[in-house]
């Protein structure tokens, strides 16, 4: 019941603003469900999966996919996600948590001031060799962070993918889903196979964020924008000074 009810929890708040619910889901889990970071971090990824299954769904349905794109990203993610989870495994927990607490003050650095600025519906972009070269480079960041950090990587990919490859809104945010899944999925496996992943607990976990993701985007149209991302950018200002405090402990 408890990891059902932190992923409706992960899973509202993560569709309600419109990001994977990774970064929401991790701090709930070490937080009240007192897991170890790099267990969390591996549910996580877990949980990933499915969330991005169900949104490149919605997103692919409404034609807000970019297929060329998300092939190039996921192969280079693949490439560097088992490193990523690889680093992370033999990380100890405080530098883990400080790590992560980088990530929740890019995350709230993405949401409360380079959201506003990006463009609607770019028109011109970079020329070809350079669009495909941030792809190739993104994908591969993509990877490894969401290996090294259990997370699907849209709070970050989303932004670089509008402001440097212009690619628009809509289709960045489902191109991104559909990013996530292969890669999620293989650093799903390697924290599984060392033993970061407990088995009895996915089903709920899993239900809980497809069900909360997909109460969240629902919803969302009924908040003001800007007050809701202010809210939530403070909130995530909050874990990452939370995380970023983790005490040094003798490796």
């Amino acid at each position: 019941m408890s990891s059902l009810l932190v992923g409706l929890a992960a899973g509202f708040l993560g569709g309600l603003v419109g990001i994977g619910g990774g970064v929401f889901m991790i701090p709930l889990m070490t937080e009240v469900l007192k897991f170890r970071q790099q267990v969390a971090q591996g549910m996580s990824l877990v949980a990933v999966v499915f969330a991005g299954l169900v949104g490149t769904i919605v997103y692919g349905v409404h034609g807000y996919l970019d297929l060329p794109t998300a092939a190039v990203m996921a192969v280079m993610a693949l490439l560097t996600v088992r490193l990523g989870a690889r680093y992370s495994c033999v990380l100890p927990e405080w530098r883990l948590k400080r790590y992560f607490g980088v990530l929740l003050l890019c995350c709230f650095t993405a949401l409360l001031i380079v959201k506003p600025f990006l463009p609607g519906s770019p028109e011109t972009g970079p020329p070809a060799w350079v669009h495909w070269a941030i792809l190739v480079l993104l994908g591969a960041m993509t990877g490894f962070i969401s290996g090294m950090l259990g997370v699907g990587g849209g709070i970050f990919m989303v932004p670089m993918l509008v402001l440097f490859a212009a690619i628009p809104q809509h289709v960045a945010q489902g191109t991104s889903l559909l990013v996530m899944i292969p890669g999620s999925a293989l650093g799903a496996w390697t924290y599984w196979q060392r033993g970061h992943v407990l088995p009895r607990l996915l089903p709920g976990l899993v239900a809980g964020v497809i069900a909360g993701g997909y109460g969240g985007a629902s919803v969302a149209h009924l908040f003001p924008d800007l007050e809701m991302r202010i809210i939530f950018s403070l909130m995530l200002f909050g874990m990452a000074i939370r995380y970023l405090r983790t005490p040094k402990k003798k490796d």
